[in-house]
């Protein structure tokens, strides 16, 4: 499970190697490979990787008893919105990890190998750091959900040379976090990274490059989403069930891919590839398993 007090660090690595990627984009991808540009990116995400293990290690580990190597089943932990949250990360730094070898003119078979395993390669890093800590444990559904997420990214390429579909969040306010800020989040921006009571998970899906022929415009997308509410605590047999009445959530709505929006600009391009990961609210149709069906005119 993504501790609560460290998932922001997760957010902040995806946006950090994310922005580096994008910087790319003002320089011409390179049609042979560019040894400088691969061996750049190599050291540069090495670094960074290696740089983000020490600093977990040092400002989180370092303050929980060791152990010997064990597993941790945390699988029925936060109604699985921990495990989503892996399977979106994983996917994300796999796809960065692409878009840089591609701009090195680094083979596909070799993006495939090297840079869309990046995501699982990472994560399942920091669940060995979790096997050896007594607190926590390695879980093994968390590296079932890091496996999905790099599945997923890899998969639409060997399937369709292209992401048809991707992972998406967005995030609304509730008043849980009000009951336990400590935990899940004393203002906006931490209950965003906190608080998965708020937070939905999205697979969306672009229409049009499922039928290229078709007059659907090029940037609509149809998504599914799913989310979770009741929880003030991760397992739900604990303190949480005497207080609130955890339970699932499943949506369906309308939403953008930015990325296909036309446009000149090349700074627009960088931002639109950036902000791509942020479901767009929407008219969204919500059934949960209380059995209650709602429609939203907009759903953040």
């Amino acid at each position: 499970m993504i501790r609560k007090k460290n998932i922001s660090f997760y957010l902040l690595f995806i946006c950090s190697i994310s922005l580096c990627a994008q910087n790319s984009s003002f320089y011409k991808k390179s049609d042979t490979l560019n040894t400088k540009r691969r061996n750049a990116i190599i050291l540069t995400e090495s670094a960074m990787a290696g740089g983000a293990l020490i600093a977990l290690n040092q400002l989180w580990y370092k303050d929980y008893p060791r152990s010997s190597f064990h597993f941790k089943n945390d699988n029925n932990d936060w109604k699985q919105m921990d495990k989503v949250g892996h399977f979106m990360t994983s996917y994300y730094i796999g796809k960065v990890g692409m878009q840089a070898l591609n701009w090195a003119g680094v083979s596909k078979k070799n993006q495939l190998i090297y840079g869309a395993t990046s995501g699982f390669a990472f994560l399942t890093a920091v669940e060995v750091l979790d096997g050896f800590s007594e607190e926590w444990g390695a879980s093994p559904g968390d590296i079932l959900a890091n496996a999905a997420g790099t599945g997923l990214l890899v998969g639409q390429e060997l399937l369709w040379n292209e992401q048809r579909i991707t992972v998406k969040y967005s995030f609304h306010q509730t008043d849980f976090a009000k009951q336990r800020p400590n935990t899940l989040g004393e203002n906006y921006l931490q209950q965003a990274l906190k608080d998965y009571n708020g937070q939905t998970y999205w697979l969306s899906a672009n229409i049009w490059s499922f039928n290229k022929k078709s007059s659907f415009p090029k940037w609509l997308n149809v998504a599914l989403g799913y989310g979770a509410e009741g929880m003030l605590f991760g397992n739900s047999n604990a303190a949480n069930s005497t207080l609130q009445d955890p339970y699932r959530q499943f949506y369906l709505s309308l939403d953008l891919d930015l990325t296909k929006i036309k446009t000149n600009s090349e700074f627009l391009k960088s931002v639109f590839s950036v902000v791509n990961f942020i479901k767009i609210p929407a008219p969204t149709l919500e059934i949960n398993t209380k059995g209650a069906l709602t429609f939203h005119y907009l759903y953040f």
